[in-house]
């Protein structure tokens, strides 16, 4: 399974590309706002640090003014996943892009049908968001599930990106599914390498070296 991770923070994307963390990276309007940035410059920094897709999202409402919107952000590498959302329009939007040779990633995903519908248009990944359909008392990661039987019944190439991840368990139990990728803020990410019982045994480990008066530098 790929990670992306899901800011517009250039400092954090860089410091987990360090580390081999980041295949990818998510944007959206409420990220580049907390950003504080214009969404053209901080985007390019990000595809200038990242190989893999980048994730910017369009923010007309009509296809006409989305396709165009979409045009302009893919100006701005050629790893840019051009981000709608999951509409009549969105998915108009999705089928002309894409048949131009963009990346296209369908977002707000919330149900099985609009999944089947944006792999039929052509997505390159749809964004199924689990932890606001939590947030309803719904399964978010039967929503993962299902998608996947979906499109492993009929063959589709759209990669399922599971988001709206807020915690490690909703890693695992993806890739368990068999997610092709997550997407995740930071802080998640980090979360992964946290063990109750790593820790409880790295301090026993550091009491008894202290006990044995040696150094190793």
């Amino acid at each position: 399974m790929r990670f992306f991770v899901d800011t517009a923070d250039v400092e954090a994307i860089a410091e987990l590309n360090d580390l081999g963390m980041v295949d990818g990276v998510t944007t959206n309007p409420s990220l580049i706002l907390k950003s504080g940035r214009d969404i053209l410059e901080v985007t390019k920094e990000i595809c200038s640090i990242i190989s893999g897709p980048v994730s910017a999202e369009v923010v007309a409402l009509k296809a006409e003014d989305m396709i165009a919107e979409g045009r302009k952000l893919a100006e701005i590498a050629e790893n840019i996943a051009v981000k709608v959302p999951l509409t009549w329009d969105g998915l108009k939007t999705c089928k002309v892009l894409s048949s131009e040779g963009f990346m296209v990633n369908v977002t707000l995903c919330f149900s099985a049908n609009q999944a089947l519908l944006a792999a039929k248009a052509g997505a390159t990944f749809i964004s199924p968001f689990i932890g606001r359909l939590d947030d309803i008392n719904l399964d978010g990661l039967e929503l993962i599930s299902d998608i996947r039987q979906i499109y492993d019944n009929y063959g589709y190439d759209t990669q399922i990106l599971a988001a709206s991840v807020r915690t490690a368990n909703h890693v695992t139990q993806c890739a368990l599914i068999g997610a092709d990728v997550m997407t995740a803020p930071p802080n998640v990410i980090k979360a992964m390498a946290s063990h109750i019982l790593t820790d409880k045994g790295l301090d026993q480990f550091m009491k008894d070296w202290a006990k044995t008066g040696q150094k190793i530098l």
